[in-house]
């Protein structure tokens, strides 16, 4: 958040405003300790609306929207600490550029099974999310772990059941070096199960620059 509070103080008095989205469950109570020294508005999406729309499947994401509402930029896997990235849209603000496409090594069309079997993952995972507002935790965990076994690599998903199973990993900060061991264990249980092997180099934890 410091990264983008400084980019936000350097352009908005170029008609231009940031809103954050934070993915969590539990809503802002979650989110609020990270906004602690910002000026600009962040709301919680805790039923993960937003990256269902757009088929993402792993955080941060970066959309730029015009005046008008016309997608200018969007970006799975935005990071403000990449330059090409933070270029982008600066040319956006500027009005050098209309529209900006970049390469997006993590997203592609999934096949009509593929995207049969997301919808579902997607049913199970909000059905998981209802259950846990009705304090059903076991029910909760149950629909997310199959919906995580439908769409393996979702990301959001998997990290919403860490929260729910490890809430100490997540506050009062964020542990990536555990998530990056525990994503590891999941991929070599999960390739135990499917076949499937994790690279050379080990797993790593989608949208970080993170690895072991």
């Amino acid at each position: 958040m410091p990264g983008w509070q400084e980019f936000y103080e350097k352009h908005k008095n170029n008609n231009f405003e940031i809103l954050s989205v934070a993915v969590d469950v539990q809503g802002m109570k979650v989110a609020k300790p990270f906004t602690e020294g910002t000026t600009f508005r962040t709301l919680a999406d805790p039923d993960n609306k937003l990256a269902n729309h757009f088929n993402f499947s792993i955080v941060p994401n970066g959309i730029f929207v015009d005046e008008d509402g016309t997608i200018r930029l969007i970006k799975q896997g935005f990071h403000n600490h990449k330059g090409e990235h933070i270029e982008a849209v600066e040319k956006l603000i500027q009005g050098k550029a209309k529209i900006v496409e970049l390469d997006d090594k993590y997203y592609e069309p999934p096949s009509h099974s593929d995207l049969l079997q997301k919808q579902l993952a997607q049913t199970k995972f909000r059905l998981g999310m209802e259950y846990l507002r009705q304090d059903r935790k076991e029910e909760a965990l149950k629909e997310l772990d199959e919906a995580l076994l439908l769409d393996s690599d979702n990301f959001l998903i998997r990290k919403q059941r860490w929260y729910i199973r490890y809430p100490e990993k997540f506050s009062p900060t964020i542990d990536i070096k555990w998530q990056q061991q525990q994503l590891e264990k999941e991929r070599q249980e999960e390739a135990e199960q499917t076949g499937m092997v994790c690279g050379p180099e080990g797993c790593y934890i989608p949208g970080t620059e993170f690895k072991k």
